[in-house]
């Protein structure tokens, strides 16, 4: 069985599980609680230098970044497809996640928030106001492009979910915990209220993990 290295509330974690759960993959779940800097203690460095959840490990293989991970995944375990078949769609779906993954999550992720508290002693209301500005104007562009695709069913792509899906059900989920107001953007919120109800993002939600 592959064990997954995750952090409850991670959203790189979150989307990893997603996608594993989505293609009916059993893993063992092993906490690192980066609450208490797990991540940064030697054990868990020794598995990646980065200090840096998800690691996916399969057999002797240690996969690292939740991009590369979900790639691996889509190639080893094709049998339920989180890309479209076509050059096009992939595209579109890669550039939607990348929406999130590049331009949206990395600069509200824990170690930049702990470096504005920390470093710079930002106060927590100018840190949940750094965190709003910037989920909500990645938003506010993500929802235009969800605007203007009349093919789309109930997800960010077709009638399927795709990595898309993968990615932005866990940025809501930040959202949430940073006060975005959500009633400015109704295709984000109604496919996360459809996707919240399908078993594999239910499974994967982060109170629904071991070490919430």
């Amino acid at each position: 069985m592959m064990k997954l290295y995750s952090y409850f509330r991670s959203g790189t974690s979150h989307r990893t599980r997603i996608a594993m759960n989505l293609k009916s993959l059993a893993y063992e779940y092993i906490a690192v609680n980066l609450a208490r800097d797990q991540q940064l203690e030697s054990a868990f460095k020794a598995i990646n230098p980065q200090g840096l959840v998800p690691v996916l490990q399969a057999d002797d293989l240690l996969l690292f970044q939740s991009p590369a991970i979900l790639e691996w995944l889509e190639e080893v375990y094709p049998e339920t497809p989180l890309l479209p078949k076509d050059a096009a769609g992939r595209m579109q779906v890669r550039a939607l996640s990348a929406m999130i993954g590049c331009d949206i999550h990395p600069i509200n992720n824990r170690r930049i928030l702990q470096y504005l508290r920390n470093e710079l002693s930002v106060d927590e209301d100018k840190v949940i106001k750094w965190c709003n500005r910037w989920i909500s104007e990645g938003f506010a562009a993500l929802e235009k492009r969800l605007a203007q695709d009349n093919s789309r069913g109930k997800f960010c792509y077709g009638d399927n979910p795709t990595f898309a899906d993968c990615y932005l059900i866990p940025q809501v989920a930040s959202a949430r915990r940073f006060k975005v107001d959500l009633s400015a953007y109704p295709n984000i919120a109604e496919i996360d209220t459809h996707c919240r109800t399908l078993k594999a993002f239910a499974d994967a939600d982060p109170m629904a993990q071991p070490d919430a």
